[in-house]
C-alpha cells in the first residue's frame, strides 16, 4: 500500500509541476510590452560592460527626442551608433576609430561617458551597434522599438 501511495503522490506532484509551468508560460505570453518613453525629450542610459550593451529602456514613442547617455565601463574604446540601416552600412566599411559627436553617433573612451541625441520618428525597430573592429561580431548590437 505504501508503494501505491508513493506512486500516486509522485503522479500528483508531477502533474502539479506541469500545470504550474503552463501557467507561467501563459502569463508570459499574455504580458504586454514595456511602457514606451515619450513623446518629448527623454533620456536612455546605456551601459557598456564586458563589450555588451545594456539599456535602461528600449521602447519609445514615435516623435520622441532621445538623449543617449553612454557609460563605457570597459578598459577599451567603444562607440554607440544608432540609426537606420544606411547609417550602419556606412560604419560597417568605415575606417574611423573615433567619431565627432553627431546625432546618433558617439565614441566613448574607457571608463568615460559620452552623449548623443536622436529623434525617433518612424515606428519600427532602430538598430544600435559598435562598429569598431570585431565588436559587432562579438555581439555589440541591439534594437530599440519605436511605437505609435
Amino acid at each position: 500500500m505504501t508503494q501505491v501511495r508513493a506512486a500516486m503522490l509522485a503522479i500528483v506532484l508531477g502533474a502539479s509541476v506541469v500545470v504550474a509551468g503552463y501557467g507561467v508560460a501563459a502569463a508570459r505570453a499574455g504580458a504586454s510590452a514595456p511602457p514606451a518613453l515619450g513623446p518629448g525629450l527623454v533620456t536612455i542610459h546605456v551601459d557598456i560592460r564586458y563589450s555588451h550593451f545594456s539599456l535602461d529602456h528600449d521602447h519609445v514613442r514615435a516623435g520622441t527626442l532621445v538623449r543617449f547617455v553612454v557609460h563605457n565601463r570597459d578598459v577599451i574604446n567603444h562607440e554607440f551608433v544608432v540609426g537606420p540601416p544606411s547609417v550602419h552600412a556606412l560604419h560597417a566599411h568605415g575606417t574611423e576609430r573615433a567619431h565627432p559627436p553627431v546625432p546618433g553617433e558617439v565614441s566613448v573612451a574607457p571608463h568615460d561617458t559620452g552623449e548623443t541625441i536622436l529623434r525617433m520618428d518612424r515606428p519600427g525597430k532602430v538598430e544600435y551597434a559598435c562598429h569598431l573592429p570585431g565588436h559587432l561580431a562579438y555581439g555589440m548590437k541591439g534594437e530599440i522599438t519605436v511605437v505609435e
